[in-house]
Formats: structure tokens, sequence, C-alpha cells
């Protein structure tokens, strides 16, 4: 195969390489984990009395409703395209996870703050604690498991990107993975948080405790929610792909025998792993405009071959345009 026919392939060093069933698992593994976890728990809440673990609830069952989000999210972003989107549906995935995220703003933390609250002013005595303690142990278990799945997942992407878990986590392009993760983290802070509650409300005989531990755990799903809805939100108007993905890229349209030189070049999400390419080209030789067409044209949909790249644009560059780096010759 001449370089001619060969397709554009970056050298991907981001979370492209994490395969989309991955995260659907993901997302099925934390939806179980958090049924079984809000059942529990809203059982354990009527016979306590625990403002703690009425707080715990409504954080699992607000997680619950966030995986039904995630799961049609996954869903509805892998529509292929069509005439209206003719970059496909990928940004789907950022509007149902904002949706899962202002979910778990209002429902887990408003409830939680707004019944530890009443507690604090009108102090209801606890009873059965065993109970409570023995949810809370069986709850951490399955939250550590769907926690443990999101880790894995993220872990193996990180490690391709010279990233520490957290600052992956952040910056992925996988809504869901951010999701699950962060829930999770603070599903197994809220249950440490209940627990202490619960435990000085045992021992001092004060529900004051126990519902200051509620609003805690509010505050923390609120802090989880607003970092998830800022995320989503700079998807969804445009988010450029990483500096070491863009540099892959840069040299690998440098290395065409078409290409002379790059002087701009954009590689901007669309999707969970789904990038859109626009750029600006010098090609080789002083070709007529018909033929520099012809070339882009192919340029651009040997680009596309690359299974994460939706589409691209290319452009001639102006004369006095400055190249990016310069042309690296094969």
């Amino acid at each position: 195969m001449t370089s001619s026919e060969q397709p554009v392939v970056p050298v991907v060093r981001d979370d492209l390489e994490a395969p989309q069933d991955e995260s659907v698992l993901t997302v099925v593994v934390a939806f179980v984990a958090n049924v079984l976890i809000a059942i529990a728990k809203s059982v354990a809440a009527v016979v306590t009395g625990s403002a703690s673990m009425l707080a715990e609830a409504a954080h699992s069952w607000a997680d619950t409703g966030n995986e039904v989000f995630l799961l049609v999210a996954q869903r509805r972003a892998a529509r292929p395209a069509d005439a209206t989107h003719p970059l496909g549906h990928g940004r789907e995935v950022y509007v149902w996870s904002l949706f899962a995220a202002i979910g778990l703003f209002a429902v887990g933390a408003g409830v939680s703050i707004t019944h530890g609250i009443s507690e604090l002013a009108h102090p209801e005595p606890a009873t059965d604690f065993g109970i409570a303690y023995a949810v809370l142990a069986v709850s951490a278990l399955l939250e550590g498991a769907s926690f443990f799945q999101a880790s894995r997942q993220a872990k193996r992407a990180a490690s391709t990107r010279d990233m520490d878990l957290v600052e992956h986590v952040l910056a992925t392009s996988d809504p869901t993975v951010r999701a699950v993760f962060f829930e999770d983290a603070a599903g197994l802070v809220g249950i440490a948080i209940a627990f202490v509650g619960i435990g000085l409300h045992q021992v001092t005989g004060s529900g004051t405790p126990d519902a200051v531990g509620s609003i805690l755990v509010g505050i923390l799903l609120g802090v989880v929610a607003i970092v998830l809805i800022d995320r989503n939100r700079r998807f969804l108007v445009g988010e450029n792909a990483d500096p070491g993905l863009r540099d892959a890229a840069l040299r690998e349209l440098l290395r065409l025998a078409e290409v002379e030189r790059v002087t701009e070049l954009r590689l901007e999400y669309v999707g969970a792993r789904q990038l859109f390419l626009t750029g600006a080209v010098d090609l080789v030789g002083n070709l007529p405009e018909d033929q520099a067409s012809h070339v882009l044209a192919s340029l651009e949909r040997r680009i596309a071959a690359n299974p994460h790249i939706v589409g691209a644009l290319l452009s001639l560059s102006e004369p006095q345009d400055v190249p990016l780096v310069p042309r690296v010759r094969p």
C-alpha cells in the first residue's frame, strides 16, 4: 500500500483505547449495586429512624436514578450519523449525564441537607443501631465492588496518558466513567460519615451528630454534583482534545507525502471517544485548484477512517501562515 492510500491513524495516548462495552459494564455494575444498597438503606432508615441513614438512602436512590440516565446516554449516543446529525449523536452522552448530575444535586444533596436541618430543629431518637451498622457494612462492600470496576477501567486509560487516576477521571471524554467513579467514591465517604454520625448518636444519646452527618453527606453530594455538571457543560460547548493527542495527530499528518505544512489543527470532542478534526494544510507542489481539492478530500476520508474520528475538514493554508512545526521527512 502506498503512502497516499494509507489511512491517517494518529498514535493515541488517550482514553480512546478503552472499549465502549466496558463503560456499559461499569454502569450496569453500579446500577445493580446501588439498587441493592438503596433498598437496604431505606429499610434501615425506617427501622432505626437515623437521619444519617435516611440521607444515605436518598444518596443511593439518586445514584440509582443516575445510572438509568447513564444507560440511556450510552444507548442514544451510539446511534449512527444521519442527515440531520452528520457528526452522529455522541454529544447526547453529555446531555443525559448532565441530567444525572443535576438529579444527584437536587435529590441526593437536597434531601440530605434538608432532612439534616429538620433533625437539628426537631431531633428524634434512633433505635436498632445494629441493623444500621450491618446495612452500612454490606453497602460498603457493594459500593466498593462498583468503585473497583470504575477504578480498574480508569487506571488502564490513565496509564496510557501518564496521568494519575483522579486527573484522568476529570479529563476523560467518557462521562459515564467519571460519574460512576465520583459517585462511588462519594458513596464510600458517605458511608463512613453515616457510621460516625450513628455511632455518636448511640454513644451520646443525642441526635445532633446524626443530623450533622446527614448535612455533611448532602454537602459532599453537592460538591460532586457541581464537579460533574461543570465537566459535562464543558464537553457540551466544545472541549478540545488534550495537547498530547493533538501533537500525535500533527506528527501523523506531517508524515504524509502530500502534506508540506500544517498551519492549523483542532481536535474537538463530539462524544465519548469521538473527535472532529479541522485544520489547514499546505500541499506539496503547486497543484491546480481541482487537483488540490481532490487531494484534500482524499485526506479527509483517510483521516475519518480512524474509528474515533467522526469527520474531518481541511482547507488550504495561506502562504503567510506560520507552520505549527517543521515537516517530518519520512
